[in-house]
């Protein structure tokens, strides 16, 4: 029995991941028909993975992507010129900079966040108070605890 329910949750979670990840890539091509499509896939991805890690150094970005410092930074100037990322020196080290999405991607990024905010509401409109607060709980812990390989530092 516990095989079975696992296997259905690892089912219905892959399609909700699934429908965010179509959606998201729905949003990217029609970007292609409809305005400036200035970025490819993997700058889309680049900039995607430089807004998750919360502004993060070249050499951490590098590290996360597991490309060389050297690509990372190649990767970054492009990012830079198309004005979605820019370098921020930091205050206690004038040596290191940390790396910003800016507004223009925040732009570019809008449709994949307001679908994530549509769903949400959805979610709270469809199920108690209780249930929203146990399924922010199970978010939370896979986040914090179960989903380690995502965390910025590996």
């Amino acid at each position: 029995m516990t095989e079975v329910i696992e296997k259905s949750l690892e089912r219905r979670f892959r399609i909700v991941y699934n429908k965010f990840k179509l959606n998201f890539y729905r949003s990217i091509f029609s970007r292609f028909e409809t305005r400036e499509a200035s970025l490819t896939a993997v700058e889309t991805f680049c900039v995607e993975v430089i807004g998750a890690l919360e502004e993060p150094t070249i050499a951490e970005f590098a590290r996360f992507v597991k490309i060389s410092q050297a690509n990372a930074a190649y990767k970054v100037q492009n990012l830079i010129k198309k004005g979605y990322v820019t370098k921020e020196r930091s205050q206690e080290d004038k040596r290191e900079f940390f790396l910003r999405v800016t507004g223009k991607f925040h732009a570019y990024n809008d449709v994949s966040a307001n679908y994530l905010d549509t769903v949400m509401n959805r979610v709270r409109e469809r199920f108690s108070g209780e249930d929203v607060l146990k399924l922010e709980e199970i978010l939370e812990v896979m986040a914090a605890e179960l989903m380690p390989e995502a965390d910025k530092d590996n």
